[in-house]
């Protein structure tokens, strides 16, 4: 009977070892990647929030690990914040972090009611800034049924122009319910109608017409100024 001849592989101890090198690397360098963490932070679309504030709200201080963020509950954390309005949240090469942010634009101080008043209608008591906001005093009660309207028409007027505007009254007349007066910082006061409140966009083009002059500009019933004697 005829032997059974078995041929037996010898496994290099060489080859084994490289490999198991090349797996180790892998395992650890896999696991580098995973837990490397965030390298760099840029905040977006920001003029009166800091951006520690935004990396406090979004709990990345302490830059966690870059693939594990989740971009829509980072922005979710962010939201929780009054004064923001919108956020995005990029990812990009390096493990940069961009964090785009809208700010609840500050329109007038409610002395009626002690608080800011934001673009969405939100009340604040308490300014994020030290110093408040630059923004107008509203002076007096407005009706509720002309309160939410006013707030409408506050947001039309551009913010360069909003920081010109020291202070408002809500003065109807027998012809116009829905009347206001407002003192600009340079000494001229305007009338104006909540329908007419984007007209105060203008008032640099007309303030270039005045030739120096104070008085009050009427916009609420023509367009006319009458001079301070």
């Amino acid at each position: 009977m005829a032997k059974k001849i078995v041929k037996r592989t010898k496994i290099k101890f060489a080859n084994f070892i490289l490999v198991l090198l090349v797996l180790v690397g892998l395992f650890f360098g896999l696991k580098q990647i995973l837990q490397e963490p965030i390298h760099g932070i840029v905040i977006e679309g920001t003029s009166y929030l800091k951006d520690d504030y935004i990396i406090e709200l979004a709990n990345i201080k302490d830059y966690p690990p870059f693939l594990f963020l989740k971009r829509k509950g980072t922005c979710k954390k962010i939201m929780k914040s009054e004064y923001i309005s919108s956020c995005k949240i990029k990812k990009k090469w390096g493990y940069i972090l961009y964090i785009q942010v809208e700010e609840n634009r500050p329109l007038f101080y409610d002395t009626n009611k002690n608080q800011y008043v934001f673009q969405n209608s939100i009340g604040v008591k308490n300014a994020y800034q030290e110093d408040g906001f630059r923004v107008p005093r509203l002076l007096n009660y407005v009706p509720d049924t002309k309160y939410n309207k006013f707030i409408t028409s506050m947001a039309r007027v551009e913010t360069d122009t909003l920081s010109k505007i020291s202070d408002i009254e809500y003065q109807p007349n027998d012809y116009d319910k829905d009347r206001f007066l407002l003192y600009m910082d340079d000494g001229n006061v305007v009338y104006l109608t909540l329908t007419k409140f984007k007209m105060i966009n203008h008032y640099n083009e007309v303030l270039s017409q005045l030739e120096g002059h104070k008085g009050i500009l009427y916009l609420d019933s023509g367009n006319h100024f009458q001079i301070k004697e």
